[in-house]
């Protein structure tokens, strides 16, 4: 067994001498091809490496064009300059770049570049591109990595001959001295203890050689600890599992040992390949030592001292890889313990979280130790990393979470947000670190809070969280300058509108009792407002457009729509809180839509004040557009809710009366609306079809349909009474019996009693109102002037004496005909009257200009100044 362990360190060391022997001879070539070129540089020769190097010598220098017929140069004196000839250094080993570094900083005298001769009065050559005053500096296009594998190995024999067999080697030495530790255990050649010993000297003359290789050669001494330490890694795991040695916990111990160890020579040797080998070694050890137990608790702690060691690489050394692949080995182990917890009892979910609470924090600190330490940029993939750790950290908590303890997942939630949050203050604060990282923690704080409250809560509690979200996020864009906030921002306000949809779904179309203002549903959509507008208010100094991940936000056209959101959000908050309490008090009665309807009236009259107190072409338009759609609405919808009050009234005999006060409501601010459309028609020339004569036709329409209205609505409540149960049974006594007949009895007999009223209304009062009107009509005419006013009024006058004696004059009680021909014959007398009296002013549309004695005086004055001036 000695033999064969002395023939195979024999071995070993006639490799590693031919190895030192092909360094040394490689390093006095290059020594002696140094020494040629020193010599040749005194000699004043220019030497170049080869034949490329000399086509792009004869590139860099500059040549005149040659004119091909010369009669006459002028003799200038030419002023001898040295030249200096851009040799391209070949890439060579680590030793001679140093030797050629050296040999650059002896005294050799400076070559300048030789102008070239250029004749009097021409310009020098510039070579198409060229800028002699501004260098060009090129894109160089991105490298494949077979490109980029060759610039690093322009000679494969090299790459393979010192790098690839090295590793190849140790590889297979490892592996041989497995095969022969397992060969001479089957051989019963060497005991028990002596098995592992032999492993133990093995790694340990290995980790010497490399030891005496380092100060020569870093690169290839660096793989030799790595087969070392594995070597170190096999041995303790067969000690344990083949032989029982020792125990598990000693085993652990050892491993533990071996990867702070390995730690401390990755750091010593700033090798990243070491570091690489020593994590994949650190996390095999698990598996090494594992006997199926599932001990949580001792293979968690490991893996967390196991990362500490990386904290300590990545403290001196910026390996992002490093860091990644730790990230992601923790997160596998423990996912795979995740997953086959759920299947165990009991259940260690507590322990799991603070672990993974433990992991979370330590990833924090690894990504970003290094940045403290050197004040440097937070790059890219730090911040992927510092993204990944929180969302996994979070996905874990919440697995957890939802077989331990659901109801904190939203407490839970907040608190990764809380963390985030403490974090970036702490690294600020305390360090100055890179500001994206800190932005990107803010990011995830404001993401994780919006998320806790729809995980943790329901119903209008999310929409008011979102609608404060929604300023706060553009608040902190402002103050910050990141405009990620501003999309954010708008992506939760249109989160906002869809939850408070669903609020009002939930919240109205129940049958819960509300109390009227001050019920959650109603205070909720108060706040959804004023976060609309606070955004508003938020813009009112920005006007540059931002764009990001492809789209473009405007602040002056967003302001705009979030105003008009506001105003519309404000309107059906307040219709749909006022119709469901009305309900509630008034139900099946004509106030349960009398009642929205003043409401709608009434933010419309307000709206429209506000707009037109801006003064704005669409102030002007918008207020027109909603004034002429309330008159037409109250004057062919809303009025009728008075008559279906008074026909319920007549059939029930139950006197309300609440829509017949609240129409008058409605007509106040109808007639307020007519108001607006007659001001803002004298006052602006918007729309041209207010100042055409078939407008004034449409406006004395409603004019006299109104009146009309109310004259019925009050005739009918004046002559009719409510149906009684003796006019009921007067013609059917055995209806008493059934109740539904009853009630349908009622109704008809209703029906035909306002019937009767309207016919009766319709032919003694509509005469004497249409011809007052005409009166009224005729005299606003005739005193604008107006024609088209005299027309209507003249008009209006013939249908009524048509509609006297054609329609009216028939089935109507000699009383009702006496008033109604005597009236109407007085108005029409009395138009007739006016007529003759003021036919002076009715012969023109224009009124005559009436001169005073100051306005002839004036005249006369600027008359005379004209002819002093001629």
């Amino acid at each position: 067994m000695e033999i064969v362990l002395l023939i195979v360190l024999l071995v070993f060391l006639f490799i590693t001498k031919n190895s030192i022997n092909s360094r040394f001879d490689f390093l006095q070539n290059s020594l002696e091809d140094l020494n040629r070129k020193i010599n040749a540089l005194k000699s004043g020769e220019i030497v170049l490496d080869d034949e490329k190097s000399t086509e792009k010598v004869a590139k860099n220098i500059p040549i005149a064009p040659i004119e091909e017929e010369i009669k006459s140069i002028p003799i200038v004196e030419e002023v001898k300059q040295p030249i200096v000839i851009t040799v391209i250094k070949p890439v060579e080993e680590e030793k001679k770049e140093q030797i050629l570094a050296a040999a650059d900083a002896i005294n050799t005298p400076v070559i300048e570049p030789k102008k070239p001769f250029v004749p009097i009065g021409q310009k020098p050559y510039v070579a198409v591109g060229d800028n002699p005053s501004k260098p060009y500096a090129s894109v160089k296009p991105k490298k494949s990595f077979i490109e980029n594998f060759k610039d690093n190995n322009p000679d494969l024999e090299k790459f393979i001959g010192e790098n690839l067999i090295n590793k190849i080697g140790i590889l297979i030495l490892v592996l041989g001295i497995g095969y022969f530790v397992s060969y001479s255990i089957d051989k019963g050649w060497i005991p028990t203890p002596a098995r592992v010993g032999i492993g133990i000297l093995s790694g340990a003359i290995v980790l010497g050689v490399a030891h005496k290789l380092r100060k020569l050669y870093v690169a290839f001494s660096s793989v030799f600890v790595a087969g070392a330490i594995a070597i170190f890694y096999f041995t303790i795991a067969i000690a344990f599992h083949e032989y029982m040695l020792f125990g598990k916990e000693v085993a652990f111990s050892i491993m533990v040992l071996i990867t702070a160890f390995a730690s401390l020579i990755t750091i010593s040797y700033n090798r990243l390949e070491l570091g690489i080998l020593t994590l994949i070694g650190g996390f095999a050890v698990p598996f090494m030592v594992s006997t199926g137990e599932g001990n949580y608790i001792v293979l968690f702690t490991y893996i967390l001292i196991l990362n500490a060691g990386i904290l300590a690489i990545a403290y001196h050394k910026k390996w992002h890889i490093i860091n990644v692949l730790s990230f992601i080995f923790t997160s596998i182990l423990f996912l795979a313990w995740l997953n086959k917890e759920k299947y165990e009892t009991p259940q260690h979910y507590l322990g799991g979280l603070t672990f993974a609470f433990a992991f979370y924090l330590l990833f924090m600190v690894i990504n970003i130790i290094n940045n403290i330490r050197n004040k440097g940029e937070v790059s890219k993939t730090q911040l992927a990393l510092l993204t990944a750790n929180t969302f996994v950290f979070y996905g874990f908590g919440i697995w957890i979470l939802s077989d331990y303890q659901p109801h904190l997942k939203g407490l839970f939630t907040t608190f990764v947000g809380v963390l985030n949050l403490i974090y970036a203050w702490f690294l600020y604060k305390k360090f100055g670190i890179d500001k994206n990282a800190i932005y990107l923690l803010i990011g995830l704080t404001l993401t994780f809070i919006t998320l806790a409250v729809p995980i943790q809560f329901s119903g209008h509690y999310i929409t008011l969280f979102w609608a404060g979200e929604a300023v706060l996020l553009l608040w902190l864009s402002q103050k910050s300058s990141i405009s990620s906030y501003k999309f954010g921002s708008i992506i939760v306000h249109f989160l906002m509108f869809g939850s408070l949809l669903l609020d009002w779904s939930n919240f109205y179309a129940g049958n819960s009792i509300l109390q009227i203002v001050l019920n959650p549903i109603f205070i909720t959509g108060i706040v959804a407002i004023a976060s609309c507008f606070g955004v508003y208010y938020l813009l009112k100094n920005e006007t540059e457009s931002i764009e990001k991940f492809g789209l473009t936000f405007n602040p002056e056209k967003y302001r705009k729509f979030i105003f008009l959101i506001g105003i519309v959000l404000a309107y059906f908050v307040g219709i749909l809180e006022v119709a469901y309490q009305a309900a509630d008090y008034f139900p099946n009665s004509p106030a349960l839509t009398a009642i929205p309807v003043v409401y709608h009236l009434l933010f419309s009259a307000i709206l429209c004040h506000f707009l037109l107190k801006k003064d704005t072409e669409f102030g002007i338009q918008a207020t027109t557009l909603l004034a002429v759609a309330n008159i037409i609405l109250y004057t062919f919808v809303f009025s009728n809710l008075a008559f279906t009050e008074h026909s319920n009234y007549i059939s029930s005999g139950i006197n309300e009366n609440i829509v017949f006060y609240l129409h008058y409501v409605m007509l106040t601010f109808t007639i307020y609306f007519g108001y607006l459309l007659y001001k803002m028609n004298r006052e602006n020339e918007l729309l041209d079809f207010f100042k055409k004569p078939i407008f004034i036709w449409i406006g004395s329409f409603f004019i006299i349909y109104l009146a009309s209205s109310e004259v019925m609505l009050h005739g009918l409540i004046l002559n009719n009474s409510p149906i009684t149960m003796q006019e009921v049974l007067k013609d059917n006594p055995a209806i008493i019996k059934d109740k539904y007949s009853i009630e349908n009895s009622k109704s008809y007999l209703g029906q035909y009693q306002i019937a009767n009223a309207r016919e009766t209304i319709l032919k003694t009062s509509f005469p004497v109102l249409w011809g007052a009107f005409a009166f009224i009509f005729l005299v606003f005419g005739i005193k604008k002037p107006s024609k088209t006013m005299r027309i209507i009024a003249l008009s209006l006058l013939g249908l009524t004496i048509a509609k006297l004696f054609i329609y009216d004059i028939s089935n109507v009680s000699e009383t009702g005909k006496i008033i109604a021909f005597i009236l109407l014959g007085v108005l029409i007398l009395i138009i007739s009257f006016v007529y003759q009296k003021l036919k002076v002013l009715v012969s023109d549309d224009v009124k005559p200009e009436i001169k005073t004695i100051d306005s002839i005086q004036e005249e006369n004055s600027n008359n005379e100044n004209n002819d002093e001036n001629k």
